[in-house]
């Protein structure tokens, strides 16, 4: 009788232990059962504020739960960066970032998060080219004739870009060490003051963000020279890009990507990547993309991954060509 006893008492305890292990499972599978914050590590109103708000909206309907965007700016982003990185690996805590993930490691030397130790890659979600631009009375109509008149006058050209260190910024000092030629760097806050620069001849050429400048270009009061994505853009179709106007793989582009917490399982990233293609899969969503200056993407982990490994190398190489001293 004991002996039976004692059988069915520890057939009863590894039922209960095999139980307990199954929970894991069925809580991952659960997932998302409350809300999930989405960090911008940015001020509200901004394009990756706008990107984070579409993308909350269509992922609150497809996950069925809330997605709200909860906006901690500051420090070139690193201040929502860190805090994120700091987050729960459980994916109820996210970050949609900018290039800023890859570009900071080379301007700052210490940092409250690592691109590639602290996050782990869902999506990129869509990318903005760069544009240059001149005032339309300059007397500069291409690339070739900046670089003329450039030379021509070395130390006297100025550039504006909406901040050090941005992707636009970062495309000046490019164009500056393949063209051979010397511009003086003039940072504003933003990408509408660094255009507006250009427009009351504070700055002889900008480099700006194309949304901040497209309406500018349409009316006529820039003077665009060329764009910096890989192909043109479908609303200035006139516009070569920088390759087209001989510098060969010269692809300078911003973009906004979705990225978790390190260590948060893999079903869930598969997921959320997922809802961030479905999200951005609509014609509405393209089209409210475009309006502020974004081609969509939406691409894989590895993708965005692939991405993030081959950006923050070429950027840390080119801030040291360029003698860009880190804070």
């Amino acid at each position: 009788m004991r002996k039976r006893t004692w059988a069915a008492h520890c057939a009863a305890s590894l039922l209960l232990v095999l139980s307990y292990a199954a929970l894991p499972t069925n809580a991952a599978a659960a997932y998302p059962d409350r809300t999930i914050t989405l960090i911008v590590p940015f001020a509200p109103g901004g394009p990756t504020d706008i990107i984070a708000r579409i993308l909350a909206d269509s992922m609150s309907r497809s996950l069925k739960q809330a997605v709200i965007v909860e906006n901690r700016p500051g420090a070139a982003g690193n201040i929502g960066m860190g805090q994120a990185a700091r987050a729960d690996p459980d994916g109820y805590t996210l970050l949609l970032a900018s290039t800023a993930i890859a570009v900071n490691p080379a301007l700052y030397k210490k940092l409250p998060y690592d691109p590639f130790k602290d996050f782990v890659p869902i999506s990129e979600l869509v990318d903005s080219p760069n544009v240059l631009v001149v005032k339309p009375d300059a007397g500069i109509n291409t690339v070739a004739d900046l670089v003329a008149h450039a030379k021509a006058a070395p130390g006297t050209f100025n550039y504006s870009s909406p901040g050090i260190g941005t992707k636009s910024n970062l495309t000046g000092e490019e164009l500056k060490q393949r063209a051979g030629i010397e511009m003086t760097h003039i940072p504003f806050r933003g990408a509408g003051p660094s255009a507006v620069a250009v427009l009351d001849g504070t700055v002889q050429v900008g480099s700006v963000a194309l949304p901040a400048a497209e309406g500018m270009i349409k009316s006529g009061q820039l003077k665009a020279l060329a764009v910096t994505g890989p192909e043109r853009w479908s609303d200035l179709p006139d516009v070569p890009t920088m390759i087209e106007a001989g510098f060969p793989n010269f692809v300078s582009v911003t973009f906004s990507a979705l990225f978790a917490p390190a260590g948060t399982p893999s079903d869930i990233v598969e997921l959320l990547a997922k809802a961030c293609r479905d999200a951005f899969a609509t014609k509405e969503a393209h089209e409210q993309a475009h309006r502020i200056g974004f081609t969509v993407v939406a691409g894989t982990p590895k993708e965005l991954g692939d991405r993030v490994a081959a950006e923050v190398p070429a950027v840390k190489a080119l801030v040291a060509r360029a003698g860009l001293k880190p804070q």
